[in-house]
């Protein structure tokens, strides 16, 4: 069944803040096997001119996508989660997200889409910091799978 057209647009609350650690910045650095010392070293970050260490640049993707939770979850747009597979994710940064950092979210629909029976569907995530301060913009589409049996 096709996602209804109405919710393109449909912003939602954004989300408590979360507080980026260096801890969190180191773990994820070594799960994707990256060795820059700007995402582990203090004193290196400050030397490219970083307050403190910094993230790498799809470090934002799990607050990112824990925030489309709200849209997955919204009983009105009926997305059949069990269906549902990853399609696409990008960033565009204003700024690298830092230690320290406390971070909100807020989530849109951009775009719902219908093609051969699975139903398409465009989030922003716009990431705040705590001063209100833009820091990326997240774009994940997300495609529901059709039923073939239906």
């Amino acid at each position: 069944m096709a996602l209804d057209q109405s919710f393109v647009g449909r912003t939602y609350p954004p989300t408590d803040s979360y507080e980026v650690g260096r801890e969190k910045i180191r773990e994820f650095a070594e799960a994707i096997g990256d060795t820059n010392p700007a995402y582990t070293d203090a004193e290196a970050a400050k030397a490219l001119g970083y307050s403190d260490v910094i993230a790498p640049p799809t470090f934002v993707f799990a607050i990112t996508f824990k925030a489309a939770g709200q849209v997955i979850e919204d009983p009105q747009l009926g997305l059949d989660y069990s269906r549902v597979v990853h399609g696409d994710q990008k960033f565009a940064y204003t700024r690298p997200v830092r230690s320290g950092d406390r971070l909100s979210v807020t989530s849109t629909i951009e775009a719902i889409k219908s093609m051969a029976g699975n139903d398409i569907i465009d989030i922003r995530g716009e990431v705040h910091d705590e001063a209100g301060e833009h820091v990326v913009t997240a774009f994940t589409k997300l495609v529901a799978r059709a039923d073939r049996e239906a």
